[in-house]
């Protein structure tokens, strides 16, 4: 969610991070809530079938501006050293009872503080970022200095770079992730703010810069509470900081922000053009799907032209197997914009996935982002993404990636579209939630959002998540509908998932397993978390005994299973944390999945050991969750060969 020069307050009920007067009022928050949830709801029921193109979308719900495909863009990137200065009790953004912070600890200021002291007075500072040390930019702190391995809080980074207005022309600042609030000023002025860590977000700078050299200041808080998406206690690492890359972004003053295109079942091509700028309306937006079909289309008086035309006889439809992308050229009112682009179609018949109409099995596993190496700091470059994503691809002859729990990087996404990996995708609505809270669902909704806008060009992504492991109540329940009817009015090209927690009860003597979830009647694709064998009182041997009674109308995916194992560790028994154990516990879970008559894919827990502070045992964990199939720095374990096996027998019986 972000507010600022270009937005300010569109999706805050916060006035600097501190209470709203107006929003703090409860019938005003419910009366908003229950304003989008109304919208959000018709725009659902009211949503074209996937060949008529996206729904339209409650408008706060939408950034002020998406700069889709900024990769592609004018500009100049921002990574590299940046100096920092901890902040831990946030006197650069509040004094104490809340008060405007002191100018002495103002991080955010414009002012050569050496040349300050140098004249002398009665001024002095308690921060210096031109003096202050320095790390690289993009990655999580929490790797980059023994002392802040832990650190949860606010720090502020600084970075200068040279640039200066050009007349007419406009300037942006595109973050992919600052995980988990941003401030953001250029030249000691605020530019804009952002809430939500895995998501980008945009600040116009146009009117901020200066000839030469500027300065931007970001505040980075990494601190989570009851009502942040997610909340303080997950499975995974802090990771704190500016997590993803920074770019400047350079644009005419009317310019082609965003561009979308998908194929429908009925087999045409169907999306939308939008401008932004002074003169948006009425302009010739002409689109080119590679050398096989151009089509051109008017812009209405919002700047948005709807685009249709019947898909290329020539046209090679995007599969695991064959990625086939296209160059996509949009041209409007000056301005350029290009695209890689696939098309498939992705649907549901009964109990079946059916990609290009075809029958589709999910050989895939989760993926938290994490680099490999001893000390990841989440800076996934492309050769980072790749080495993760070829291991699937090539490593375990899978078609199929969960990634888990949260918006992956957009180099990641990308890559998948051009290897051939289907992709889940979700956002941190995980474990706990403030279910009852208006601002909450708000938060998750602009979330969903901002990961659907950054992310519906890329035909790897099959799946919108709506959850992860929630316990059932009626407000929860309530909370997922809604961010179900979100998703399905954003986009209604593609289908609707969350990983449900399951029922265990007795019945003649047998264990049955049972999804008793309301829940359920959202969702196109049902999915459960199961590590029966590892938690609780099961013996792998009681897994053959184990009944699931599952609704026999939709696909099922298995999204999550595993077992700790510390690599290299081994024993003449079958001991936990050895890998004998979890390889014996990923065969005896694939012959307990193989009896299920609605399975439609897998997604195994996980691809890679990964930090979590929650796992402290001192000998097989010290701050890793050892469910990896290989360990931190890519050592495979005996269940990958486990995996594999069953997957390239699963990939010879044909299908995608």
């Amino acid at each position: 969610m972000i507010a600022g020069a270009t937005g300010a307050g569109l999706y805050s009920d916060r006035c600097h991070f501190g209470p709203c007067p107006i929003m703090k009022n409860p019938a005003f928050q419910v009366s908003i809530l229950a304003g989008w949830a109304i919208a959000c709801l018709c725009a659902a029921q009211e949503a074209p079938s996937p060949a008529s193109g996206p729904a339209p979308v409650p408008a706060p719900l939408r950034p002020a501006f998406l700069l889709t495909a900024a990769v592609h863009r004018d500009g100049e990137e921002l990574s590299g050293r940046w100096t920092y200065s901890r902040d831990l009790y946030r006197t650069g953004l509040t004094d104490i009872n809340g008060w405007v912070a002191k100018s002495r600890m103002q991080r955010f200021r414009d002012i050569d503080i050496a040349a300050s002291e140098r004249r002398g007075g009665t001024d002095f500072f308690e921060f210096d970022l031109d003096r202050g040390p320095a790390m690289a930019i993009p990655g999580a702190w929490n790797a980059r200095e023994p002392e802040l391995r832990y650190y949860d809080g606010l720090i502020w980074f600084q970075r200068k770079f040279n640039a200066a207005p050009r007349p007419g022309r406009r300037a942006f600042l595109r973050f992919e992730a600052v995980n988990y609030r941003a401030w953001v000023y250029v030249n000691g002025k605020e530019a804009g703010r952002h809430e939500g860590g895995f998501t980008p977000f945009v600040v116009e700078v146009t009117n901020l810069l200066r000839e030469g050299e500027n300065r931007l200041t970001v505040g980075a808080d990494s601190s989570h509470d009851a009502k942040s998406i997610p909340t303080p206690i997950t499975d995974w690492d802090l990771y704190g900081g500016i997590t993803r890359p920074v770019r400047l972004v350079w644009t005419p003053a009317t310019f082609i922000d965003d561009a979308t295109l998908s194929l429908g079942t009925d087999g045409r091509i169907t999306g939308e053009v939008r401008l932004q700028g002074p003169h948006a309306a009425k302009q010739k937006a002409e689109i080119a799907i590679g050398t096989l079909a151009s089509v051109s289309a008017v812009t209405d008086k919002d700047g948005r032209a709807a685009i249709d035309l019947p898909a290329p006889g020539a046209l090679r439809r995007w599969t695991p197997d064959q990625p086939t992308l296209y160059d996509v050229r949009v041209t409007a009112a000056g301005d350029l914009l290009r695209e890689r682009m696939g098309f498939r179609t992705i649907a549901v018949r009964g109990k079946e996935l059916l990609l290009n109409g075809e029958p589709l099995f999910l050989r895939g596993i989760s993926l938290h982002e994490e680099e490999f190496g001893p000390n990841p700091a989440r800076d996934m470059t492309a050769p980072q993404a790749r080495a993760l994503l070829h291991e699937i691809k090539h490593g375990l002859h899978g078609n199929y990636v969960r990634l888990s729990h949260y918006p992956h990087s957009e180099t990641t996404l990308r890559l998948a579209d051009e290897m051939g990996l289907l992709v889940w995708s979700e956002i941190p609505v995980y474990w706990t939630v403030d279910w009852d809270n208006p601002a909450v669902l708000r938060k998750a909704l602009a979330m969903q959002a901002e990961t659907v806008y950054r992310d519906r060009n890329r035909a790897a992504v099959i799946l919108w998540s709506v959850g992860n492991e929630t316990p059932v109540s009626g407000p929860r329940t309530r909370f997922h509908a809604a961010m179900a009817d979100n998703v399905r009015a954003l986009d209604p090209t593609r289908l609707v998932s969350a990983a449900l927690l399951v029922e265990r009860r007795s019945a003649g003597g047998k264990a049955v397993m049972a999804i008793q979830d309301p829940l359920v009647d959202k969702l196109d694709v049902l999915a459960v978390n199961t590590y029966a064998g590892w938690y609780g009182a099961d013996t792998l041997d009681a897994l053959a005994g184990l009944d699931w009674q599952l609704p026999a109308d939709r696909p099922l995916v298995l999204s999550e299973f595993g077992a700790d194992a510390l690599a290299g560790y081994r024993s003449g028994d079958r001991r936990k944390f050895t890998e004998q154990y979890q390889a014996d516990y990923y065969r005896a879970t694939l012959a307990m999945a193989g009896r299920m008559p609605t399975l439609a894919g897998l997604s195994p827990w996980i691809l890679k050991d990964f930090r979590s502070p929650r796992r402290e045992h001192p000998v097989f964990q010290n701050g890793w969750n050892r469910k990896g199939l290989l360990s931190e720095t890519g050592v495979r374990k005996e269940a990958f060969g486990v995996l594999a096996d069953y997957y390239r027998r699963k990939a010879n019986q044909g299908g995608h």
